[in-house]
């Protein structure tokens, strides 16, 4: 038995999205993953895009790693920014922390901000669409994340991203002080390689790694190799 990892999705998602990770082939056990406010099964928050919305999920996260003992957070996307919201501002600290498909800011395309809120169909097309959240992801992976987007629907998809996209630690992440692991799929154009770098050299126990042939979500696209690169690094890190 290794520490019990929990697992924070992001944007339009569900706990759903890690189910590579948390089954028994996933990379470290226990492992635990929750529905943010308003994902999935969790009910509701009435709170403002950005600082407001980030303080709720982040107790969130705190909430579930108390009554889980959770010691390693992996946050990708909106769940990595709620994973570096933590380290800083909780007093509850992980032991290590991997962050996928993230960065220490994470702004939003300007005509997907405006999608978002007008054009919900052409906000989900254009996430789909290649090199985004997938890089070549077969068809079945494809449509569960159109479902599960549907399923949390626009207006908490477009709270979550607007709180990306007011999101920026930059100047703090010298305050990070447990291992951190950033890892980026290689293709991934909503938050690329140079945002996971600065992580990693920012961060002072940081480092990075990539995963081949994947996006945004390299967990769901190429979850062994993914799974490997966790697995490895917490053997060493916790």
């Amino acid at each position: 038995m290794g520490p019990t990892t929990l697992y924070v999705h992001g944007s339009g998602a569900t706990h759903r999205v890690w189910g590579r990770q948390y089954a028994p082939s996933g990379p470290a056990h226990p492992a635990v993953a929750l529905d943010l406010s308003g994902h999935g099964d969790s009910g509701d928050i009435d709170t403002e895009a950005g600082t407001a919305t980030l303080d709720a999920y982040a107790d969130d996260v705190v909430a579930v790693a108390a009554e889980t003992d959770a010691d390693v957070l992996v946050g990708n996307s909106l769940g990595g920014a709620i994973a570096q919201w933590v380290a800083l501002e909780r007093e509850w600290t992980p032991a290590a922390m991997v962050l996928l498909g993230t960065g220490p800011e994470l702004p939003v395309f300007e005509g997907l901000r405006e999608w978002l809120a007008d054009d919900w169909d052409r906000a989900v097309e254009f996430l789909h669409e290649r090199d985004r959240l997938f890089h070549d992801a077969d068809h079945e992976a494809v449509a569960r994340s159109r479902e599960q987007m549907a399923a949390v629907g626009q207006a908490v998809t477009r709270r979550d991203f607007m709180t990306c996209h007011h999101f920026d630690v930059s100047d703090r992440l010298g305050e990070i002080d447990v291992p951190v692991l950033a890892i980026c799929g290689e293709h991934d154009k909503l938050t690329p390689r140079a945002y996971h770098e600065t992580l990693a050299t920012e961060i002072p126990s940081g480092e990075v790694s990539f995963v081949p042939d994947a996006a945004h979500l390299a967990m769901v696209e190429r979850p062994d190799p993914f799974n490997d690169i966790v697995g490895s690094f917490l053997d060493d890190a916790v």
